[in-house]
């Protein structure tokens, strides 16, 4: 009999999600269909066949951890009216995903953007372009804030961005490499400075 859709998109899920918390260690060039048949107790076949090749299950992996990041750093802010009171949230979000990562290796689109810069292909532009849309989501709230008069317009908003990405990836090194407690609360207060908050607002929270 047949497997029904639902069972199929279960299946499919099931591969992906494994896929992402194997990638994150290995890689998505370590993303073998052999290690995970035998982490599923799965045939190769069975594996490989919902995506077609092994490169369309790394592009499937690399897109599920792309969707979990904004899950957990930009939907929560949505909410939030655009500008600063946005921003506060995705930093405070931002900070949090770094302090208790869903992945076993810390941030995973950080480490894909080292894995893959030197790397061109599909992977690449996939996510360099999710990368750009990021940074372009934070640009948009720094100007509207700047707009609203709350972050000084002395401070170019391409500069904060690269300096709000800075933090955040020398935290995740700190927490990763160093097991730094406190790279999470250090990260929160830092980018707090950068868009001129003062000690003690909501982006000062300790991790």
């Amino acid at each position: 009999m047949r497997r029904s859709a639902s069972e199929a998109r279960r299946t499919r899920d099931h591969i992906v999600s494994t896929g992402v918390t194997h990638a994150s260690s290995a890689g998505l060039s370590g993303l073998t269909i052999g290690v995970l048949a035998e982490t599923l107790g799965m045939s190769k076949a069975g594996v490989v066949g919902p995506f077609g090749s092994r490169a369309d299950l790394q592009a499937a992996v690399l897109a599920k951890a792309v969707n979990m990041f904004t899950q957990a750093v930009v939907e929560p802010s949505l909410t939030a009216d655009p500008g600063l009171a946005r921003l506060r949230v995705v930093i405070d979000s931002w900070c949090g995903y770094l302090a208790d990562s869903p992945f076993p290796n810390g941030c995973f689109v950080t480490a894909a953007s080292c894995e893959l810069d030197g790397q061109p292909g599909e992977l690449r532009t996939y996510l360099r372009d999710k990368v750009t849309h990021w940074r372009d989501f934070l640009r948009e709230q720094i100007v509207t804030a700047q707009t609203a008069g709350d972050i000084s317009t002395r401070l170019d908003a391409t500069d904060l961005v690269s300096v709000l990405t800075g933090i955040a990836m020398s935290a995740n090194q700190e927490i990763q490499l160093l097991g730094d407690d406190t790279a999470a609360a250090r990260a929160r207060r830092l980018m707090g400075a950068v868009i001129g908050e003062k000690e003690g607002s909501t982006t000062s929270k300790t991790a």
